[in-house]
């Protein structure tokens, strides 16, 4: 590829222009950056990249378009560059949930324009170009969005980029994708949120300092409650059909566990654990973890 433009160069940003430098995947990679610490921040370190002075300047001549903002920013950004996009040009993006900006990318990109959705399933709770990584997206799952208007030629060559890039690629719908992260991802974010309030709300309440006595649960815990606001608010906004449904099972199970517990029901208790313990068998054995205690922590 002759250019690459990413629009939004903080965590996830940075680590593609860190590895599309690394794999020479583009001649040139061109940023547009909104925040001027992160300016500031990407000029210090260095990162092979042009800065677009306008959307206008980046969008110009670009085989391939990413999209590294929160969702939140997409009906706007679509509705700058419009005027500037050639048919030629592929756009993606890396965002977490994908039916509602997929109705978005219909209803306000311009006809002709390629836009095929991708979720590379890679990340940390911490944000900003200085945490970036050039192996960020090594070995990870990369999600491509398939339906039925998706050209087969585009995908082709999104899925080639991908790979390049380092990622393990698979096809499926917007719906289908919303489903499984709804679960897998975008819950436990939630339950973390929700936990480490809780752990907020109790000590007030016993009026005792808590936190400073975190046991591993909490500490781990509040490690994925560290994540971008801006980022899960989208998130839990654009998929909030699916999670609902996720939120209504998990107080279910919740319910029964404190059942359990009241009743000190034994037999009933034992089995919940065993066969909660054996998916982290399963995370392992399918190579989602390492397998070592601890997460594989020294300390």
């Amino acid at each position: 590829m002759k250019k690459i433009f990413i629009i939004g160069c903080g965590l996830l940003g940075s680590s593609l222009v860190r590895r599309i430098a690394k794999k020479k995947l583009a001649k040139k990679i061109s940023i547009y950056e909104k925040s001027k610490s992160n300016i500031i921040k990407i000029k210090k370190l260095k990162l092979p990249v042009k800065f677009a002075k306008t959307l206008k300047d980046g969008v110009s001549n670009s085989d391939l378009i990413i999209f590294c903002t929160p969702m939140s920013e997409y009906k706007k950004l679509i509705l700058k560059i419009n005027n500037f996009i050639s048919p030629n040009t592929i756009i993606t993006d890396i965002g977490s949930a994908k039916m509602n900006s997929s109705k978005i990318i219909k209803k306000f990109l311009k006809n002709g324009i390629n836009w095929i959705q991708s979720h590379p399933i890679a990340g940390s709770e911490v944000s900003g170009p200085e945490h970036g990584k050039e192996n960020m997206f090594v070995d990870k799952w990369c999600v491509l969005i398939k339906d039925k208007k998706t050209n087969p030629k585009h995908l082709r060559f999104l899925n080639s980029f991908w790979r390049k890039v380092g990622s393990k690629t698979v096809l499926m719908s917007s719906e289908k994708h919303d489903q499984i992260f709804s679960i897998t991802s975008h819950l436990p974010h939630l339950i973390a949120y929700n936990l480490v309030k809780s752990a907020k709300d109790y000590e007030k309440k016993i009026k005792l300092d808590l936190i400073k006595y975190s046991a591993g649960g909490l500490r781990d815990f509040s490690r994925i409650a560290a994540s971008n606001e801006i980022m899960w608010r989208d998130i839990f906004f654009d998929n909030s059909y699916n999670i609902s449904k996720t939120i209504d099972i998990f107080v279910k199970n919740l319910k029964d566990f404190k059942k359990d517990i009241q009743l000190k029901k034994n037999k009933s208790i034992i089995n919940k654990l065993i066969k909660a313990k054996k998916v982290r068998s399963q995370i392992i054995k399918l190579k989602q973890d390492i397998n070592k205690p601890d997460f594989g922590r020294s300390n």
